[in-house]
């Protein structure tokens, strides 16, 4: 036996006879070693007849280098067998040939002399008288016996012959028995040089005219049949044996549906008592659980000569079904017409079960992973999907057949984070070595969206904790961020109202309180005025006084419009003209401070139920601040159009712009940016109260140095 570079691997002591070499020299030599660069060459082409078909065996006639240097005549065949792990080795049986080549030259050079003797055939032939002595012998007979022809005759017959039979055919020829009969009988003859012949000796008396007894021999030397017999008695018993104790199912059948053998694995899967009881079962009616699945198994065989793994429902004698994997093939008579099938059959009844169990579990797990809202996306450990369920195809915008076995999960993750995630679940801080609880993370979609989510994920390991793939759960989180979004800004609205709530409380209690006094000292002032010449210089200081006062009145009136805008009844407003009006009042301050004025109008923008000194504030604030923000120039852009059931004014300024950190603040009461001579913070915080007060809404754009947008809407 050799492996596929030709290295032997086993050789029995026959084979070591046979080549020269001792067992152990033989093992691990080329095979090849043994032949000759023509019978290499013939190996080759054995190979390729054998193929990958174990049941093939082929032979040829080779000659052997022996360890001596000597040549032997060899019959040698090979067949190959597949091993478990998928490697294939290779069967040599080797029959030394040397005697039957031997002879076989002996009987090349006997036929040129028998040719001139016709009646010589392949038999030696012997003809001796009544006393046994020998007076005729063919080279045949010669060879037959080990002894040179002269040296036959004139022999006794029967001393060339074993006893047991010398006295059968001594007794039959001495009597006259059989006179003109042919007689047979099969003895073994030891020739001079100890060796054994089986042979076939026939014995044909002649009786001449004047009484005497001629017999006629004829030795034929059977040694090789007998030999071809016994191995073939040895080979019968052999498979025989291997066919009743094969495990599975053996059989041959005709092909009219009728078994004609099979082994005891065969009926005892079946359920039968005996083979007797087997053999006489009609196959497609008794044997098949569908008769139509006979049908095309006979078609198959028709059309290849042959089926492999067939499987097939059969029916046990209990009426029990069981599934069998069939591998037969078309048994043919001489003429090439197929008589019947042969071939075994393997039980997979239990097999098919696990099966059918494995793919409900498989298909309770599948769909768990596909009714599941979050995608889920399987992967191997080099990051190839596996896996990707219909929530990962709603997520992320592939469809599973996109990413199965064609994409990386790198695709999916933002840059560093797959080796982020996996550093995480073979740490044992985010949930144990394995496990990863909790991870917010950024998907990317097919269309390129980034969606927000969290990602929860683990190892998966075989029997013998190798990692062989992870698992992640991923979760879109955009609509509960969204929620808790809104939620944090009704939170900061809500707390901007109640902040402006209690300022505007405070601010009304000390307004109130100080309103009295003031007006009790404006009125004074104003008595005194009366009483002190215009020319005086204490009247210009009584006119300062005044002056101050009434600044501080204004104030206050300020401060009660915050805490209270002045209610006025609201009436139909055009905003494009109202805000075209208060343009052209600021027109010449804009102009002086170097800014230009943009504006755009939406054409049938519709009226807006609003106070129309409340608005004329907002937009005064507002384009104050503009003004202010742009010190050295720049652009006002004022523009309007229409949204659903609201309209949108959109005013835009060039100038420094609001830092981010203060941006959320511009809103509140008292906070402002300007210097103290400039204001006190409630301009922008009037407005906020008054764009809320008719149901409308203020937000505000801004990017330091780049200027800043503020986008008002109003119902209509």
């Amino acid at each position: 036996m050799f492996d596929r570079d030709y290295r032997i691997e086993f050789a029995n002591t026959i084979a070591s006879e046979l080549s020269g070499y001792s067992k152990e020299r033989l093992m691990g030599m080329d095979f090849r070693r043994l032949l000759s660069e023509r019978d290499i060459g013939y190996l080759d082409q054995m190979h390729s007849e054998v193929g990958i078909d174990e049941s093939k065996r082929v032979c040829t006639e080779m000659e052997v280098l022996t360890g001596n240097g000597s040549k032997l005549d060899a019959e040698v065949c090979i067949t190959i067998s597949e091993m478990e792990r998928g490697s294939v080795k290779t069967y040599a049986y080797l029959r030394d040939i040397t005697e039957r080549k031997t002879m076989e030259r002996e009987l090349r050079e006997a036929t040129k002399r028998f040719e001139k003797i016709a009646e010589m055939g392949d038999d030696g032939i012997i003809v001796f008288d009544q006393d046994s002595r020998i007076e005729f012998a063919n080279q045949m007979a010669s060879e037959i016996m080990g002894i040179a022809k002269e040296q036959i005759l004139r022999q006794e017959f029967f001393s060339l012959i074993g006893k047991r039979d010398e006295e059968f055919l001594e007794e039959m020829v001495m009597r006259g028995e059989g006179v003109g009969e042919k007689v047979c009988t099969e003895m073994s003859i030891q020739t001079p040089q100890n060796q054994v012949k089986e042979t076939e000796v026939c014995v044909a008396p002649s009786q001449s005219e004047d009484g005497h007894i001629k017999t006629y021999a004829y030795i034929r030397d059977i040694t090789e049949r007998k030999k071809f017999e016994k191995d073939l008695r040895d080979s019968e018993e052999k498979y025989r044996n291997l066919f009743e104790k094969v495990r599975h199912g053996l059989y041959i059948s005709t092909k009219e549906g009728h078994f004609v053998d099979c082994n005891q694995a065969m009926w005892g899967l079946l359920g039968y008592r005996d083979k007797g009881e087997f053999l006489k079962i009609d196959i497609a009616r008794d044997l098949y659980a569908n008769p139509k699945d006979r049908e095309t198994f006979m078609a198959l065989v028709e059309k290849e000569g042959f089926v492999k793994d067939f499987e097939v429902d059969w029916k046990r004698k209990n009426g029990e079904k069981i599934t069998v994997l069939l591998a037969s093939s078309a048994k043919k008579d001489e003429r090439g017409t197929i008589i019947g099938y042969e071939g075994l059959n393997i039980d997979i009844t239990d097999r098919k079960k696990m099966e059918r169990e494995l793919k409900e579990a498989n298909d309770f797990l599948m769909n768990l992973i596909e009714s599941s809202i979050d995608g889920i996306i399987v992967t191997d450990m080099k990051g190839d999907i596996l896996i990707f369920n219909r929530g990962a195809e709603n997520l992320l915008g592939y469809k599973s057949e996109e990413v199965v076995g064609k994409m990386n999960i790198r695709s999916i993750y933002q840059p560093g984070v797959g080796k982020e995630v996996m550093d995480k679940l073979k740490s044992p801080d985010f949930g144990g070595i394995g496990k990863l609880a909790s991870f917010p993370i950024l998907h990317r979609r097919k269309d390129g969206e980034l969606v927000e989510g969290d990602l929860s994920a683990s190892i998966i390991y075989d029997e013998k904790g190798k990692e062989i793939a992870s698992v992640g759960i991923f979760k879109d989180l955009r609509e509960r961020l969204g929620i808790e979004r809104e939620l944090q800004k009704m939170r900061e609205a809500l707390l901007q109202s109640e902040k402006l709530a209690a300022m505007g409380r405070l601010t009304s209690q000390i307004a109130h309180e100080l309103n009295n006094p003031i007006y009790g000292i404006m009125n004074t002032l104003e008595l005194l005025k009366t009483e002190i010449p215009p020319e005086s210089k204490r009247r210009r200081i009584l006119e300062l006084s005044l002056s101050e006062i009434q600044r501080l009145s204004e104030m206050l009136r300020n401060m009660l419009s915050f805490s209270k805008p002045e209610e006025e009844k609201r009436r139909p407003v055009k905003i494009d003209e109202l805000i075209e009006g208060i343009l052209l009042v600021m027109d010449k301050q804009m102009r002086e401070a170097n800014i230009k004025v943009k504006t755009s109008f939406h054409e049938g923008i519709p009226e807006v139920m609003a106070s129309t000194n409340q608005m004329r504030q907002v937009f005064l604030n507002i384009f104050k601040n503009a003004k202010e923000a742009m010190p050295k120039g720049g652009t006002l852009s004022v523009g309007t159009s229409k949204e659903d059931n609201r309209i949108l004014i959109r005013i835009q300024d060039t100038g420094v712009g609001i830092p981010v950190e203060i941006k959320d603040r511009i809103f509140e009461a008292f906070f402002t940016t300007k210097q103290k001579v400039k204001g006190v913070g409630l301009g922008l915080s009037v407005c906020y109260g008054i764009i809320k007060d008719h149901g409308g809404d203020i937000k505000v754009e801004s990017q330091e140095g780049r200027g800043t947008t503020f986008a008002i809407t109003l119902p209509i």
